[in-house]
């Protein structure tokens, strides 16, 4: 019998609606990028001194200065800006766009379960970047600064560039704001039943050396804002352990209720 082509049958058309609704929900999100990013290049002079300004309070009263090396640095610089802000500001509707394209194929109860925890992951980065800004960064800028003197009889001045200064900031607001997650990506681990509460208070010790090994290598090298870093990631760590607490007792709970009906059903019959 000779072999012949068949074009797609039923069994596959779902399969391949998948794919055009992922390719139109990618293609949304891409469109929503490019928006938010023509938005902030026109804004990118603002934005840039909005992140100059822990710099500029770090720098005594009518001091500092940033320079560029490269005719084009700046040029770039401010790309990258808006192409960092926009990302941040068209995330909620790209995160939308996911869940979107995920959700129809999760049970109710699944739904319920995820969705606070999508819910919070823009609240969590949001509060691990305004640590970043507000706190770590006017504090480790002041200490590096504090390096300027004199040695040898020549002078030691801070001369940072723009390029370089952006990647700087870019760090530690991705640092901070990735780090702020660890709650979601252990309560998603807990509810997916591949860890339990117990598992993780065992590994305690193994979670503060983690931890502060993390810290040392995604922050600059700074005791400060290594401390900074280290110690909210633990808390925010000894939180989702109280969480999982509350979550495994309402769920025990929920289990002897479901239990109970079951066995005054199976008493009424024997009767």
């Amino acid at each position: 019998m000779a072999f012949q082509l068949r074009d797609i049958d039923d069994t596959q058309a779902p399969l391949l609606d998948h794919l055009i609704e992922l390719r139109s929900r990618l293609v949304r999100c891409v469109a929503a990028l490019v928006v938010a990013f023509g938005v902030c290049l026109y804004f990118a002079d603002d934005i840039l001194g909005f992140l100059i300004q822990p710099l500029k309070e770090a720098f005594p009263e009518g001091e500092g200065q940033l320079i560029f090396t490269k005719l084009y640095e700046v040029f770039f610089v401010e790309l990258k800006v808006a192409l960092f802000a926009g990302f941040c500001l068209s995330f909620p509707y790209i995160a939308n766009q996911l869940w979107a394209f995920v959700a129809p194929g999760l049970y109710a109860k699944e739904k319920k379960a995820f969705l606070p925890f999508l819910l919070a992951t823009p609240f969590l980065f949001l509060a691990g970047a305004s640590l970043a800004y507000f706190v770590v960064m006017p504090t480790a800028f002041t200490w590096f600064l504090g390096f300027e003197g004199t040695a040898g009889g020549l002078e030691i001045q801070a001369l940072p560039t723009a390029n370089e200064y952006l990647g700087l900031v870019m760090q530690f607001i991705l640092a901070f704001g990735m780090s702020f997650l660890l709650p979601v990506l252990l309560l998603l681990l807990h509810r997916a039943g591949i860890v339990t509460r117990s598992q993780l208070a065992g590994a305690r010790r193994y979670v503060i050396v983690f931890v502060v090994t993390l810290s040392a290598v995604i922050t600059p090298p700074d005791p400060g804002s290594q401390l900074l870093l280290a110690v909210p990631l633990l808390l925010l760590f000894e939180g989702s352990l109280l969480l999982m607490r509350v979550f495994d007792r309402r769920d025990a709970k929920t289990k002897i209720e479901g239990e109970v009906p079951a066995g005054s059903e199976g008493d009424q019959s024997a009767s």
